[in-house]
């Protein structure tokens, strides 16, 4: 891993941000999630985490898109990506991600993914009717 920050919650801003987004919006928003694990317990922690945020997903109607390991970068500039699995969830909304993040019961588990990760990046994104 290239990347020396270490990147697990949103700043104010950036919460501030998506709150105002979510308030603007009600469609379907598809979080990138890139995930780089610690050394060290990372990935079985965030196992863990995977297996009992599952009702909280189901709880707001979001779905898991893709989850895979980033093996290599074919375009850009390194060999291998600085993360290390790729976790795709679509939501119904912003408010309903924001729901699910701020409910105590997610709350909990949440403990499991912090401890999994060095580093993460999450990225909100609106998604294109297709075909293009």
């Amino acid at each position: 891993m290239t990347t020396t920050a270490r990147h697990i919650d949103p700043t104010e801003q950036q919460v501030q941000t998506f709150v105002a987004a979510a308030q603007d919006s009600d469609t379907p928003v598809v979080m990138v999630n890139l995930l780089a694990f610690h050394d060290t317990g990372g990935r079985d922690s965030y196992q863990r985490y995977g297996a009992e945020v599952q009702p909280h997903l189901d709880r707001v109607g979001a779905t898991i898109v893709y989850a895979g390991d980033a093996a290599q970068v074919v375009i850009g500039g390194e060999d291998k990506p600085w993360w290390d699995m790729i976790l795709i969830v679509a939501y119904p909304s912003r408010a309903k991600f924001l729901e699910m993040v701020l409910d105590p019961g997610y709350q909990e588990i949440a403990v499991h993914r912090t401890a999994a990760l060095q580093t993460s990046g999450l990225i909100a994104t609106e998604p294109w009717p297709v075909p293009f």
